[in-house]
This record gives C-alpha cells, structure tokens and sequence, in this order.
C-alpha cells in the first residue's frame, strides 16, 4: 500500500553555512562514472551531427552541467547518463541565442534552425536541471519573441503548449525574478493568442491531433475541431503558473484573472471531458459526444494537478494495469488495447498515435502517475512499485540493436523502433527522463520558498544505496544520498540531504522530508 506522505513529513530547520561557490563542497559521486559512460557512448556514435557540445567535448561539458547519480538499478543509472549525453547533443548556438532541437537532422516541417516548440515543455522541464539556466532562458526568449519572426507561418502555435507552466517550473529550480518579470506581459499575450485562436463558446479548447504531435490517433481529427484533454490540461496548467507569476508581483488583479480561468477549465474537463461510463478522461468530439476510447491523453490531467481528489478520477489509472488497457510487454501503449482499431493506421503514414509506444506519451503518463501519488490522497491502486516498475520499463525500452538509443516510436510487443534505420530519428529529444530520476522518484520538489522538500517513490527496502550529487537548486549544491549500511559512501548510515557540503538532514530510512534553509549571514 502507499503510505500516506502527509503523516511522515519532518520539518528541520537548520542554519547552513553560505559557501564560497560550488567548488567547495567535497564531491560524494565525483565524476569517474560520468567518463565511463560517455566514453562508452562516443564509441558507438558516428557523430553525423555536430551542434554546440561535440561528443569530443561531451564529459567537460556534462561535468559542469549535469547532476551526478548512482543507483543499484544498473538500468536506470546508464539512462540517466544516455539521456543527458543525448539532451546535450541538442543544444544549438543561433544568432537569436541558445536552443533546443527535437530531430537531430533538418527536418521540413520546422521553423528556423530546425526548431520545432511541440516538445518544448518536456525540454524545460528536463533542461531546468542542469547547473547554467541560460541555455532555457534563451531558448524560452526564443520563442517568445524570435520563432515567428520571419516565417511564412506561425511556429510557435504550430504545436500545443504548456510553456507558461514550464517556465514557472523552471522557476522554481532556478529562481529568477527579474527574468520572469520580463517575459511575463509576452507569456500573458500569448495565453489570450491561445484563447483567439482554439477557445470555443463553451470555454472548452480544441485542438486538431497533428498540432498535439500526435496525428493518426484514434480519436483524433487534422480537422475538426475536437475537445481533447492535452490542450485543455496545458491551458489549466498555463493559467494556474500565470496566477503564481501574476501574486509574485504584487499584480492581483491578473492573478485573479488566471485563477479564474483555471477554475473554469478544471471544471469544464471535469464535467464534459470524464466519461463516466469508461471512468476516463476522453476526447469530446466536435459534433459532440465522447470519442469513446481511452487514450494516455486521458492520464494528462494529471501532470498539471487538476483533477479532484476523488476515488472516481483515480481509478482511471487502473487502465496501466490492464493487458487490455495500457499494459503492453514493451511499455504502455497511446490507445488502449481493447479497442478494435488498436495498430490500424500504419499504413501510408509516418506517424501513428493509435496505440505504440511513444516516448513523448510514456513521460507524461509517469509523470501524471508521480503526481497522483505524491499530491493525492486517493491512489486506488496506484503506489510507487507501479510507478519504478513503469518507469524501469520506459529506461529499458531505449535499446535498438542492443545498444542505447532514443527514436520516435515503438511496437509495443516487441520494441521495434518503427522508423526503422531512418536518421532523423536517432537521438530523438521528444520526451524526459531526467526530470522522472530527480523530480519524481528521488522527489526534489521545487518550491518557491527556502524549503527544500523531497518526496521520493522509491519503493521500501528496493534499494540499499543511492545518491544524487551536485544538483544546482536556488543556487545552491544539493545532494541527497541513501546508504543503509553506512559503507557505501562513508558519510554514516541512513538518508542524508547535503546543500553546499553541509549536512542538514539525516534520518534512518527514505521518506519525504522538508527542511528549512534559513541562511546565516555570509562568512
């Protein structure tokens, strides 16, 4: 059963000691693991595209950059650096500042410099924990203000969003203020944009499934104007980080007017898009009615939190148990697998959402699922064995050939990557990973204030040790290390967060923790 995480909370409050830059705190990873893997990695790479940080350059660059981790799933560990050692390959160095790439060859349907915003928020979600956020910041001022500028069409609505949400997680990781204070009146222009262009009378979205990213679906149309949990969920998580932004300065009529809208989402998913019969969040068709069939897209409201706390809602997620729903031997599926036309639409299209598996889909489900478990009350029966089997699986499907490796899609039976040897796949920056080890099952939980708080869903006695060291939080060095036995990093037994070297936490077992970081005057 999961435990419930309200009751076992401990609240310290410590002074920590300001350090003098990170380089002073005593590493408890190092880096020799880094080389290995990348050295590794280097060696399996043909390096067909060169962008900002070669492979030459891959271990300096990542050793700066990247957190440490080691764990004893050998499974997870060695994606947690394939994923890194993959994100880094996407970073380009433009005239209008640093991006992100989602293919690593030109593809024809993106905008300048091969840019494409349909997974930008998994890559600020991922990329909000690497130590210099201004790679995030320029790319987030990208597509505010540069994307569009002359094209022919627009780029940055080409694809759905939740980069209101995105940008205040980001936030949260790497406080920053007056950068926020300056995208804030684009980020709210934007939201109306939104509004103008796929908000219908009844208040609700619409999206066409192409512009999701997730053309040939199911229930899913190029052109009618069809209700689908994705656009909704992101323009509720959107208006919810705007009212935040919105209170942080002081503008309370604009947070009034976000929390509003939020409210008004939440309760127009909850009332037009909840199939009662199917217990699931469903796609409202255009000419009205449920599309009646569960899609993961039904499991998005959960990444941004808006469902209610009730038994009914939860039970959707029984569907990632079920052969017959989600549960595939590969990983789970886009479309649920009882439906008659599961895996029909593969023939003369290059992308199908009726059913593979997605890496884009795997990561929103997981993360939705982390969500239920740690912000929820009523997990019916959900806990978090469910979540590090899911989330094992998704790290072992990253194979082709044996060999690590990052494509579009899957089969679900067999994991074959259904591009086949087609280069613009490889190393496809369409999803997170990162973000699930450190945001969800280690559980950092950002927040606005000086608390750090960890929630991790690391199942009891799965593991005898782990650490994840150097992460830059608040501009801080955190690292929070399990050892149970005392003699895996010498550092005594039992769980220990570090910020800038100094020891503020120790307890005897893996729980969520909150502890105060009140700073004593600089020495």
């Amino acid at each position: 059963m999961m435990i419930n995480t309200r009751n076992l909370i401990a609240t310290v409050s410590l002074s920590v000691m300001t350090m003098t830059g990170f380089a002073q705190q005593q590493a408890i990873l190092g880096t020799a693991k880094l080389k290995k893997y990348v050295t590794y990695f280097n060696s399996i790479d043909t390096e067909a595209v060169k962008n900002y940080v070669p492979n030459s350059e891959a271990f300096n660059w990542l050793a700066e950059q990247a957190p440490m981790f080691e764990c004893p799933d050998s499974v997870l560990e060695q994606n947690y650096y394939y994923r890194w050692w993959t994100f880094r390959k996407h970073l380009v160095k433009t005239p209008d500042g640093f991006i992100f790439t989602e293919f690593i060859e030109p593809v024809k349907h993106a905008g300048k410099y091969n840019s494409i915003s349909c997974a930008l928020g998994h890559h600020i979600y991922e990329g909000r924990w690497l130590k210099d956020n201004r790679y995030l910041k320029d790319y987030i001022k990208f597509w505010l203000y540069k994307a569009d500028v002359g094209q022919t069409k627009q780029r940055f609505h080409q694809f759905s969003s939740w980069i209101d949400d995105a940008v205040y997680q980001n936030y949260l990781v790497k406080p920053d203020q007056a950068f926020l204070k300056e995208i804030l009146p684009a980020l709210d222009e934007d939201y109306a944009k939104w509004e103008t262009q796929r908000q219908l009378k009844n208040g609700l979205f619409w999206q066409n499934d192409v512009k999701d990213g997730m053309e040939e679906s199911i229930s899913g149309s190029r052109r009618d104007q069809n209700q689908r949990p994705t656009i909704n969920s992101y323009m509720y998580g959107n208006a919810v980080a705007l009212s935040k932004i919105a209170e942080m300065f002081g503008n309370r009529p604009l947070a009034s007017k976000y929390r509003d809208k939020a409210l008004t989402i939440k309760s127009l998913v909850q009332d037009s898009l909840w199939n009662t019969s199917a217990n699931f969040f469903e796609t409202r068709k255009a000419k009205g009615g449920s599309s009646n069939v569960r899609e993961a897209i039904g499991f998005t409201p959960w990444d941004f939190n808006l469902p209610d706390d009730k038994a009914m809602y939860a039970k959707a997620w029984d569907q990632i148990l079920d052969t017959a729903g989600f549960n595939a031997p590969w990983g789970l599926t886009t479309a649920e697998r009882r439906d008659p036309t599961f895996r029909t639409r593969g023939t003369g299209h290059s992308c199908e959402w009726d059913g593979a598996l997605w890496p884009f889909a795997s990561s929103q489900t997981l993360k939705g699922l982390a969500n239920l478990l740690t912000n929820y009350k009523k997990h019916g029966k959900m806990n978090a064995n469910v979540f590090y089997d899911k989330l094992h699986q998704y790290a072992a499907s990253h194979f082709k050939d044996d060999k690590p490796y990052i494509g579009e899609y899957q089969d679900e039976k067999t994991g074959y990557w259904l591009k086949g040897d087609n280069p613009r796949s490889t190393f496809y920056n369409h999803s997170t990973f990162n973000d699930l080890i450190i945001n969800d099952l280690i559980g950092i939980k950002p927040r606005q204030d000086n608390v750090l708080e960890v929630e991790p869903l690391i199942p009891k006695n799965k593991w005898d040790w782990f650490a994840l060291d150097n992460l830059t939080y608040h501009d801080k060095a955190v690292s929070i290390v399990w050892d149970k036995t005392g003699e895996k990093y010498n550092k005594g037994k039992g769980f220990m967060i570090f910020v800038d070297g100094k020891e503020i936490y120790h307890g005897n077992k893996i729980k969520p923790v909150k502890v105060e970081m009140s700073l004593s005057p600089s020495m």
